[in-house]
């Protein structure tokens, strides 16, 4: 067939202008074709130019300014415009089919203005970024000219008859219009620019964030199909691959996202509410966030409907496809439909073409994905503004706290971080899903109503099978979130259990203890696992419905429809009907999920409201001044009266006694006062006076000490004058300018004064230095603890550190001070961080100091040295005032001003000569006090002190993890030797790799027969899911071939029988097949669920119970060198990852894998044509999960490391309030606060615009597969015999768009968490202890060690065979029943040698022989269940006192009470409720040490074994306990061997053999007599030292 542009049947009329040349259709086609080639050919040549200079562009951040007025628009109407072109190319090639000759006037200029409708928005955007509006011009011309041309030719059409009747007409109609648009806009961009036909062009500048260099994140700011494709997430989520994507990678926040921007928007939104009419009710919350973040929600709602309309046009689509495959067009009366010499046709016409409705098809389902991917994007970016607002709102409030409430225990610590971590992140989920509510019931209706269009009243009952079983998912999911609680309260259980384990691991394997406790903390799992049981049986119910529900929706419509109609659907109908439900089901899936969520978020914002209206600090007068707390003050002068008129008389007559003594004390004009309270009563919220009648002074630039009993109000003092009590009378003055006095009354006519006196001191307090008795760290390095912000000085540093002893233990940190330090840094000791608050006080350059008893935590030295020069000398010399809280009253006679406190009242105010000469039985009641305190000081300094014990375990604690360090350094070094090629290319793939050998661990941890069920089943499964709806292809497509031939037979008499027997014998071999496949499908559904969730279930339970063993059972060094938190990590974080979060992800994963795989099959085999094009998408697919999956995992990293630091900074927040709020610092922590969130809020964003990205990619794959399977198919129309497999086919390509990126989401989740599984396995290598020993325990005497004889024979010891030995060559020989000292200094081997005795280290040569059998042979639970140690720290563990003296449960009660007795405990034991069953909290913390080592003696003489080991036993207790203890060991261990490893020399002094070390070797050996005399001797050296 020739081709001509004007058709070739009628040669004289298709070129003739007779008429007129406008009256020729062809012409005026021609005529349409001249704006898009003068487009192409001017901006051609301009575009490569351009893209030629490109790198000359003057480069604004990122080339993405945006800045011509009317832009979206622009890009909206372009694209509806090429969507017009489309339709008209395709009316075009139908109409052309239809006439006898190749007409091309009908598609050309289509085809032409498409390209040109491209180049147009191509040309736009590049002279956009690149900022040359005057070349804006020629697209003015084009919209001009296309404009015209097109309404010639429709007032043509309209001339010659055609009308809105034909599909033509109404396309032109539409270019007309958008042509007119499109010259609107640019005539627009032309009045606002004034680029041309004005004199002066109007300069722009581009948005802040956009000169920002660090804004990373472009959504904002990107062209239309940038953002709906995330297109400029390319280079970082590609760049990934190469390195990994860091916090400076992704930037900062555009500001319009930050939580500053949002909390102003929330907060005027929530303020706006308390109207003048009504102050006191609290504003709604819900309000205020619909009035800040009302808009985004109702745009993600617009398109979120959109795509879910747009969502049905696939069903009707394939069923419109299946109907018209193989009827013929049938050709409509042509000669009726010509005008102008062509044919024009109705737009139902082109409806009913396969080709058209498969194009229609793909085009639908990419609106349709980009339109809710926008959605969803929309409402995650308003969820984490939401979030950041709330964040900001929330920690704007703990800053106000009244401090009653935090100690009155209204608002708990752990509550503020319930609302941090848990209820803004409920919201922020709430809000994300919210959309959901209102979209999912359009969803439904719209769904029932096409399948009743479809299929008539049995669809209802298909339908009414899905909504009855929707409120049993929701009462499935409300039955999910209770186990989950439940299941929580047993896992803390367990980590607290566990933990205690760990803590005092040493003591368990001495005391071979280690499988008691084993076995609780498997009790323990035993009931988190049942309820993990249910958990899983929950989880697979859920997953079961999900599955099944469209199975039996399918099932009952189809039944129910051929027990109506006698005969199944037809394969269009059925098809369409399938892809209906498969749409339906998603939403009510959903639904229950978001009611949850829904009822969530309700309690979460009554929290939150209840939060933010609870009590806040008293506005004081010297905070700022309102009217409003005057008045208050007022009033509470007049409420108060009645109370204080009762104490008048009485106060009357103290002050007429205490005027003669008080009068020159009072403060002459010169000599100035600090602060003053001046008849002051203080409460801490309830109604009684804590502090009550309150007239003290504080001078300037001197020392005040306050002084009393404990709990007299002497820190509650402090806090009211900085304002942290409620004041229920009386003024604190602070005086600012000591020129003048500002004294506040009560009375309304001083108000206008005091007005204008605090206009000149609105911060009439400055930030005071406060120390508080509790010490509080910041989460941040030792010198930033110390600096606390301020500006750093060397020199002051330096004297500070010094003043405060810290320079010994800053050495020690492995950083030096630049170590973090806090909760999530190192612990310190109670001592150090005390000193360190104290050294942060003296820093600051504040006038005034508090100091709340800084010498409370610290031993004696230590206290003289701070009170000395840091007190004295440090801060007087700086003439600041300081006001010291404290209970050593030796300090006294340093005091210029003391304040004694009694009962919450001040006793005396005055110089310590005053109180000498005034209340002399006060005074002598302080020198007794003194006395006693000079006893314990000369006590105090005989032993070593503590401060040297808190650095011995701080040296320790590093030393072991130093070695550890090391040790792992190597190793890591000789992995990345193997593994690093020196190539980039290596390290990319390393990260891209799927860890499929972590994988295979965890599944065989799960068992084979539950592995090789699950695989099984699954495959099952989905084979019959095929078979169900191959089987329906069949039995629809077997009505049509019946009726055409019993059409084609028989047309004369339809009426005879024959037919309809034939369709009875038909439907009653193909329904009872579906039912009983359907039946299959539901059984097998069921089983898949249930085998995945208990493989999972197998696999933890295998997992926690290897891990326990392996850890429990692993040398003591491998204590010593893995920090405890990493220990604690496993059992916590990796073990909740593998008990809850990998199985259902692993269902998913197979699920959506198999699904996707199984579509693909099916496809295949109907139209084996569609392989071919298979090929490029998998490729394209491979690369996209590859880039995808590294990236995700990197943003998901960062979000959590990012998550940590901002709820410690919440939690440190409110635990430092007075502190803070002292300092006046709440703004600099403010500002951290908010730096905080929206890192947080960055990588967030990062990584759910990351999941958009995959998301659209992966789903404009899934609409290219399906328009390939469409036209494969249409191809292949006539080689297909089942007409019905065509639909399957495509349902099936529809099913994959949904499932496609769920593959890859759930790879790159299960990749995060194989990472835990991949954590514990490298825990289940550490090797074991032996504990066989070559000996069996039948060999071993029952009462062996009957004499306790110790033979040393040539030892030598290491901790570990890479480390140098701690014990070279050492013999020794202890008779039965000798009492042995060793001494040495720190590091000689002394309590290495005491492990030895247990065989608890590498004893590499030589051996020790304890009554005749050498300790290596001895199974282990056998040697150390025989011996006894006391260690230096005191170990105790939650439970009775009985459960800690002897948790195997063998000694009667009357041994146990001898014990007591023995260690003097006896007495108060019984004292306690319970007696023997009294509880002992985590580590005995309601004992104090000295009792706990008393517990420890008691333990091991519960033992009654013949050796005892004491390590350095009497380290941490007071002289009275020790001089106990040793006659408790001389006497009640007389018959017994007993080797002390001695801390103070003087405790051996009586034992009968000596031994000193040195270095790991023996110096000396003897008698302690003898070896006094050798004066030279190192003995003798350290008696002498000890003295």
């Amino acid at each position: 067939m020739a081709l001509s542009f004007c058709g070739s049947e009628n040669k004289t009329y298709a070129y003739s202008v007779a008429t007129g040349v406008l009256n020729n259709g062809c012409f005026v086609d021609a005529l349409n074709l001249v704006p898009h080639v003068f487009l192409l050919f001017i901006t051609f040549p301009i575009l490569f130019i351009g893209w030629g200079s490109q790198s000359s562009k003057v480069q604004i951040h990122h080339n993405t300014w945006l800045h011509f007025p009317g832009h979206n628009l622009r890009w909206i109407l372009t694209f509806s415009l090429l969507f017009v072109h489309v339709c008209e190319f395709a009316e075009g090639i139908v109409s052309n089919k239809v006439m006898d000759t190749n007409h091309l006037h009908l598609f050309m200029p289509a085809f032409m203005g498409f390209i040109a409708a491209t180049t147009s928005v191509v040309y736009y955007h590049n002279i956009e970024t690149s900022n040359f509006p005057k070349l804006l011009l020629v697209m003015f011309i084009y919209w001009v000219l296309a404009f015209i041309t097109k309404s010639i030719k429709l007032w043509k059409f309209a001339e010659h008859g055609v009308g809105p009747q034909h599909l033509r007409f109404c396309i032109t109609a539409m270019l007309v219009m958008l042509y007119g648009l499109l010259m609107a806009v640019e005539i627009n961009v032309i009045r606002v620019r004034k680029y041309v036909f004005f004199s002066n062009p109007q300069k722009v500048k581009p948005p802040e964030d956009l000169q920002d260099l660090g804004v990373r994140f472009l959504q904002p700011f990107v062209n239309l199909l940038s953002k709906a494709t995330y297109w400029w997430m390319n280079p970082l989520i590609i760049g990934a691959h190469k390195r990994p994507i860091e916090l400076k990678k992704i930037g900062k926040l555009p500001i319009a996202m930050r939580a500053l921007t949002n909390y102003l928007r929330l907060k005027d939104a929530y303020e706006d509410q308390r109207t003048a009419e009504d102050p006191d009710r609290s504003p709604s919350i819900w309000r205020s966030m619909y009035r800040a973040f009302g808009r985004p929600i109702l745009l993600s709602s617009t398109f979120r409907y959109l795509a879910d309309l747009l969502g049905f046009v696939g069903p009707l689509c394939i069923s419109g496809i299946v109907m018209y495959m193989d009827v013929e067009q049938v050709s409509t009366d042509k000669a009726k439909n010509t005008h102008l010499n062509v044919y024009f046709m109705s737009s139902s016409e082109l409806l009913q073409n396969t080709s058209v409705l498969a194009v229609l098809l793909f085009l639908a389902l990419v609106l349709q994905r980009t339109f809710l991917q926008a959605s969803y994007y929309v409402t995650i970016e308003t969820g984490i503004n939401l979030r950041g607002a709330l964040l900001a709102m929330i920690y704007n409030k703990i800053l106000r706290l009244s401090t009653s409430n935090m100690s009155m225990g209204e608002m708990t610590l752990g509550q503020i971080n319930n609302l941090v971590a848990i209820e803004t992140n409920q919201l922020m989920w709430f809000l994300f899903l919210c959309p959901n509510l209102w979209a999912m019931p359009v969803q439904i209706v719209m769904g029932v109503i096409l399948l009743y269009y479809l299929l008539g009243c049995s669809a209802l009952v298909g339908a009414s099978v899905i909504v009855l079983l929707a409120p049993v998912q929701y009462l499935i999911a409300t039955k999910l979130a209770d186990t989950q609680k439940s299941t929580l309260e047993h896992s803390t259980d367990r980590l607290k259990k566990t933990s205690e384990i760990l803590k005092g691991i040493k003591l368990l394997k001495l005391y071979a203890w280690e499988n008691i406790f084993c076995d609780s903390v498997e009790d323990t799992r035993g009931k988190e696992l049942t309820s993990l049981k249910t958990f899983a049986f929950y989880t697979s119910m859920s997953i079961f419905m999900n599955a099944a529900i469209p199975i039996a929706a399918v099932l009952a419509t189809f039944v129910m429809h051929d027990f109506l109609h006698q005969t199944g659907p037809t394969p269009s109908e059925a098809f369409a009907a399938l892809a209906l439900f498969h749409i339906l089901v998603t939403p009510l899936f959903m639904l229950s999920t978001v009611v949850r969520f829904a009822v969530k978020a309700l309690v979460s914002v009554q929290k939150l409201g209840e939060f933010l209206q609870s009590d806040e600090i008293g506005d004081d007068s010297w905070r700022n001044g309102h009217m409003c707390a005057s008045m208050e003050a007022e009033k509470k002068h007049l409420g108060g009266t009645k109370a204080i008129n009762r104490k008048k008389p009485m106060r009357y007559q103290m002050d007429s006694y205490e005027q003669p003594t008080r009068r020159p004390m009072r403060p002459t004009e010169t000599e100035d006062v600090a602060v003053k309270v001046s008849n002051g009563f203080f409460t801490w919220g309830s109604n009684l006076s804590t502090l009550s009648d309150i007239n003290i002074r504080i001078p300037t630039g001197q020392l005040t000490m306050i002084v009393g009993q404990v709990g007299c109000g002497k820190s509650s003092l402090l806090l009211a004058m900085l304002g942290e009590m409620q004041t229920t009378d009386g003024r604190v003055h602070w005086s600012k300018l000591p020129d003048c006095e500002m004294i506040y009354e009560g009375n309304i006519r001083y108000f206008s004064l005091w007005l204008r006196l605090s206009k000149t001191s609105s911060k009439n307090r400055n930030s005071v230095a406060y120390a508080t008795q509790k010490s509080w760290l910041l989460n941040a390095t030792v010198e930033e603890n110390i600096t606390f912000g301020s500006p750093f000085n060397k020199q002051r540093y330096k004297a500070v550190i010094d003043a405060c002893s810290l320079q010994p233990d800053i050495d020690l940190l492995p950083f030096g001070d630049q170590t973090e330090i806090g909760e999530r840094g190192i612990n310190l000791s109670g001592g150090q961080r005390q000193r360190i608050c104290v050294a942060r006080a003296l820093y600051q350059n504040t006038n005034i100091v508090f100091l709340d008893d800084p010498f409370s935590a610290l031993d004696i030295h230590l206290s003289d040295h701070l009170m000395q020069e840091g007190i004295l000398k440090f801060l007087q010399d700086d003439k600041r005032t300081v006001v010291l809280v404290t209970h050593k009253l030796q300090y006294l006679i340093h005091a210029d001003w003391i304040i004694a406190m009694k009962d919450g009242s001040v006793l005396r105010e005055g110089t310590l000569k005053d109180i000498q000469n005034n209340d002399v039985e006060l005074y002598d009641h302080w020198k007794t006090l003194m006395n006693r305190q000079d006893h314990e000081l000369e006590k105090d300094i005989q032993q070593d002190s503590q401060t040297t014990l808190e650095r011995k375990t701080l040296r320790r604690a590093f030393y072991s993890r130093e070695a550890k360090n090391q040790v792992d350094d190597e190793d890591d070094e000789e992995e990345e030797e193997e593994e690093e090629d020196d190539n980039m290319s290596t390290t990319t793939n390393r990260r891209s790799k799927i860890p499929w050998r972590v994988c295979w661990c965890y599944l065989s941890s799960g068992g084979f027969l539950m592995v090789f069920l699950m695989v099984s089943s699954k495959l099952l499964k989905h084979s019959v899911i095929v078979a169900i709806d191959y089987w329906l292809a069949r039995w629809t497509s077997s009505k049509i071939n019946q009726n055409f031939t019993g059409a084609g037979s028989d047309a004369s008499n339809v009426t005879n029988g024959n037919v309809t027997s034939g369709g009875e014998i038909e439907d009653s071999y193909y329904l009872p097949v579906f039912i009983i496949l359907c039946a299959a499908g539901i059984t097998l559904c069921l089983i898949t669920s249930l085998t995945v969730e208990f493989l999972g279930l197998s696999a933890a339970t295998n997992l926690h119970h290897n891990l326990l063993n392996k850890i429990i059972h692993a040398p003591i060094r491998f204590f010593d060198i893995t920090p405890l938190g990493q220990i604690l990590n496993r059992f916590s974080a990796d073990t909740n990852i593998i008990d809850q979060h990998i199985p259902p992800t692993l269902e998913s994963l197979t699920r959506s894998t198999l699904l996707c795989l199984s579509a693909i099959g099916v496809i295949a085999t109907i139209t084996p044509a569609f392989l071919i094009a298979l090929v490029p998408l998998a490729v394209a697919f491979y690369f996209i999960q590859k880039y995808f999956r590294v990236a995700s995992k990197d943003l998901q990293d960062l979000d959590d490391s990012t998550q940590l630091p901002l709820l410690c900074h919440f939690s440190e927040t409110a635990e430092g309030l007075t502190t803070i709020r002292a300092f006046r610092h709440e703004a600099r922590f403010k500002q951290r606060m908010l730096e905080l969130t929206d890192t947080n809020n960055t990588a967030y964003l990062f990584l759910s615009a990351a999941n958009r990205w995959l998301e659209v990619r992966t789903d404009y794959l899934g609409a290219v597969i399906v328009l390939t399977a469409a036209v494969a198919s249409i191809w292949s129309s006539p080689y297909i015999s089942i007409k019905g497999l065509v639909g399957l086919g495509l349902t099936y390509a529809l099913t994959v768009t949904n499932y496609l990126n769920w593959v890859v989401r759930n790879l790159a989740d299960l990749e995060v968490q194989m990472a835990a599984v991949k954590k514990v396995n490298s825990f289940l290598g550490t090797e074991s202890e032996n504990y066989e020993g070559s000996m069996d325990t039948s060999q071993v005497p029952e009462n062996w060690p009957h004499d306790g004889e110790i033979k040393i024979q040539d030892l030598c010891v290491r901790y570990d065979p890479m480390l140098k030995p701690v014990l070279k060559h050492v013999n020794a020989y202890i008779e039965p029943g000798q009492k042995v000292g060793i001494c040495g200094r720190t590091g000689s081997g002394k309590s290495s040698l005491s492990l030895a005795f247990f065989n608890m280290v590498d004893m590499f040569e030589g051996k020790i022989i304890i009554d005749g059998i050498d300790i290596c042979k001895l199974p282990l639970q056998t040697l150390r269940s025989r011996l006894s140690i006391i260690l230096q720290d005191p170990v105790l563990f939650s439970g009775s006192i009985r459960f800690n003296l002897d948790p195997e449960r063998t000694c009667t009660d009357d041994r146990l009470w001898e014990a007591l007795e023995i260690a003097q405990l006896k007495n108060m034991v019984k004292a306690l409720p319970g007696g023997l069953d009294a509880v002992v909290t985590e580590a005995g913390e309601n004992f104090s040490v000295g009792q706990r080592q008393l517990f420890c003696l008691a333990r091991a003489f519960v033992r009654k074994s013949s050796i005892l080991i004491m390590d350095e036993a009497t380290a941490s207790i007071d002289m009275a306990t020790e001089n106990i203890l040793q006659k408790v060991v001389m006497t009640a261990f007389a018959d017994r061997t007993v080797v002390t490893i001695a801390h103070r020399v003087h405790t051996i002094l009586t034992a009968d053999l000596v031994i000193v070390m040195k270095r790991g070797n023996i110096l000396e050996y003897d008698k302690p007599e003898t070896l006094l005399e050798q004066e030279d001797g190192m003995f003798a050296s350290f008696v002498k030292a000890d003295m």
